[in-house]
């Protein structure tokens, strides 16, 4: 497999990702003997839940400095010093200095991370990688969601790696009716070199679902678990959320925010859609704008 890039935004450049525990993930989907070990390493939260405990112990502070010297991990905006936190799951799931992720004009990204997008996708098509079997529709648990109606959606996948800050924000002023939905499922990687293996990651993955009301219209948001993370934390109250209030927070684990909206109510930014159309990711930051809604 060729090496993982994305462009990142800032500087306009490709960039080659550094892929923590590159080696474990390549025997976990690239070998015979890996392949076999799925129902044990993916098939049940047991796994995650284990690293979890240890993550969250004093006995993991070590594994700090591992994940702060990989290229990404911007410790600086850090709202404390690496040495300060107790577990390694107290530093991932880090909150940053006030003003370090300030919400943008328009319509916002609700987390750090490499993004890609799916534009008028059709509900009952294969979602999101050639090879797939499952529609989008089941993303959003299907008998779960009947206002998700027959038609075209336009996705933003923004995927986490273990280096970035793992909050994740409201993308604009919003409700939500109703409580989060919880679906149950594996906890494969998100990584791209687990998606050629398992292109179902999306749904087939334990995830969250939100339905959310703004002045465009109804939109979805998606929380996707991933092998390492024993919770998905939702920290929000409430209905009625201001643009760039916190959400909630992954623990270990790469992961994945999924935004659906109805194809044409957000008009994304013309840089993102183009390295989408190069099936290129592009760096992006929570709070960063990524679009802007087409109707008041």
């Amino acid at each position: 497999m060729k090496p993982i890039e994305y462009v990142d935004r800032a500087s306009g450049e490709r960039v080659v990702e550094s892929v923590m525990g590159d080696g474990a993930l390549r025997f976990a989907y690239e070998t015979l003997l890996g392949r076999t070990l799925w129902p044990v390493l993916f098939g049940s939260k047991a796994v995650s839940a284990i690293m979890g405990l240890y993550y969250d112990s004093k006995y993991s502070q070590k594994a700090i400095a591992r994940l702060a010297n990989i290229p990404g991990c911007r410790v600086e905006e850090a709202e404390k010093e690496p040495g300060e936190y107790e577990s390694f799951n107290a530093f991932f799931t880090r909150r940053l200095k006030p003003g370090a992720r300030p919400a943008g004009d328009g319509f916002t990204s609700p987390s750090d991370g490499r993004l890609m997008l799916y534009l008028n996708a059709d509900a009952n098509s294969p979602f999101p990688l050639k090879g797939a079997t499952k529609s989008l529709r089941l993303i959003v648990g299907s008998d779960n969601a009947p206002d998700f109606e027959d038609g075209l959606y336009d996705i933003a996948v923004v995927r986490l790696a273990p280096v970035d800050y793992h909050r994740f924000h409201f993308p604009c002023e919003c409700r939500t009716p109703e409580p989060a939905l919880v679906i149950p499922g594996e906890y494969h990687s998100v990584n791209p070199i687990a998606l050629l293996r398992r292109p179902d990651v999306y749904i087939d993955n334990e995830r969250h679902v939100i339905a959310c009301e703004a002045d465009f219209g109804r939109f979805w948001m998606i929380d996707v678990g991933a092998f390492g993370v024993g919770t998905i934390v939702q920290t929000f109250k409430g209905e009625s959320h201001a643009k760039g209030e916190e959400r909630g927070y992954f623990k270990f684990g790469g992961s994945t925010v999924v935004v659906i909206t109805k194809a044409g109510a957000l008009k994304f930014d013309g840089d993102i859609v183009k390295n989408s159309s190069e099936g290129v990711e592009t760096l992006v930051k929570c709070g960063e704008k990524i679009a802007q809604a087409t109707v008041p």
